[in-house]
């Protein structure tokens, strides 16, 4: 049987020196490429608005959206430990409403822990969720979530009196009782004392190399966009490409009559086909 990864190696890893690679996958066959790889961690993150569901922002994103990719990415990975995003306004009016949705990521989507945005003002909240049983990734920094209260998608934690919020959000959910951390879009510098403060693992994503672990978006990593590569971002391929080139070479040789050939195509016994033409 195989054996899932779960919290307690994850913060073991950190124990160790270990670092903590972190994927997003939002579907079946990718969540599957990304297990077998052996990434020990898969984040189901609200971040398919943008690059599944066409939207600008992570805003739009409902449970119902979760949940429904949350499901095959749960049917496709079967080692790693699946994080769930908890979606904008499914935590923030009520803790008992943040309860209840946290457990529905869990019981119905088939994830083993959740994560959602936001430091001191959530540690309460993430401490009821954590009672409950179910385990809780922070996130702080840039927060997607928060895009129009923040002015955009800006480096976090520039001065003094915001790195020093920073630090002091992170140790107050791993107070409240958060697994892990991630730190967004917040200066090298930051995140290395956080890190070193910290006894639970932080996850990064334009956070620097000091992290215990990182963060990409499967699709920017991949490079299936090409209008845009965030500067956190590295392309270990360039699959827009490739795709947009067989695309091109399957649509030329259907009009061409080049595809479907003799090899893709079923034969029929002769005898089986004489019988049918007479019967014609």
């Amino acid at each position: 049987m195989t054996m899932r990864m779960t919290i307690n190696k994850i913060q073991a890893m950190k124990r160790k020196g270990e670092r903590v690679p972190m994927l997003t996958a939002y579907d079946y066959p990718t969540a599957r490429l990304v297990d077998e790889a052996g990434v020990p961690m898969v984040l189901v993150g609200d971040s398919l608005g943008q690059v599944v569901l066409g939207y600008d922002s992570t805003v739009y994103v409902t449970m119902e959206d979760m949940l429904h990719h949350i499901k095959a990415v749960a049917r496709g990975a079967k080692r790693a430990l699946i994080v769930g995003d908890m979606p904008f306004m499914s935590y923030q009016a009520s803790a008992e409403e943040a309860v209840r949705n946290a457990g529905r990521i869990i019981q119905e989507g088939g994830a083993q822990a959740v994560k959602l945005e936001g430091g001191q003002t959530v540690a309460e909240t993430v401490r009821r969720i954590v009672s409950c049983g179910i385990p809780v990734m922070g996130h702080i920094g840039l927060t997607p979530q928060s895009v129009h209260q923040l002015g955009g998608y800006r480096l976090q934690g520039k001065t003094a009196p915001d790195a020093l919020r920073l630090v002091r959000d992170a140790l107050a959910l791993q107070e409240a009782g958060c697994f892990s951390v991630v730190l967004e879009t917040v200066p090298t510098p930051v995140a290395r004392i956080i890190t070193e403060r910290l006894a639970i693992p932080t996850i990064g994503i334009g956070a620097g190399p000091h992290c215990d672990g990182q963060v990409q978006v499967l699709h920017d990593m991949l490079g299936l966009f090409t209008d845009f590569v965030p500067r956190h971002s590295k392309q270990y391929a360039t699959l827009a490409e490739a795709i947009r080139e067989a695309v091109t070479r399957y649509s030329r040789e259907v009009q061409e009559g080049a595809f479907p050939a003799a090899e893709h195509s079923h034969p029929m016994d002769e005898a089986v086909l004489q019988e049918l033409m007479a019967a014609l």
